[in-house]
């Protein structure tokens, strides 16, 4: 991390860096949360279970297009 901060110059552009990882790794354990309860509507409790291959790259590409929007409106908010 800071060869990355030593090496860029913008300091906006770390903003947008910053949000967007922080994004992406809260909320990879969110929709992780939100697909099994939506798996599993019926039960008390969370219960969890792990997605197949092909629903991870659904919920990824989501969460980086999401996350894209999330640094860019970061940085040009700020």
């Amino acid at each position: 991390m800071y060869l990355f901060y030593k090496h860029i110059k913008n300091k906006k552009i770390h903003i947008f860096f910053i949000s967007f990882f922080i994004f992406i790794s809260l909320n990879l354990i969110e929709n992780y949360v939100h697909f099994n309860i939506g798996h599993h509507p019926e039960a008390d409790i969370i219960k969890l279970s792990w997605p197949t291959p092909n629903e991870w790259i659904k919920i990824v590409v989501v969460m980086f297009i999401f996350a894209f929007l999330q640094g860019a409106f970061t940085y040009w908010l700020d």
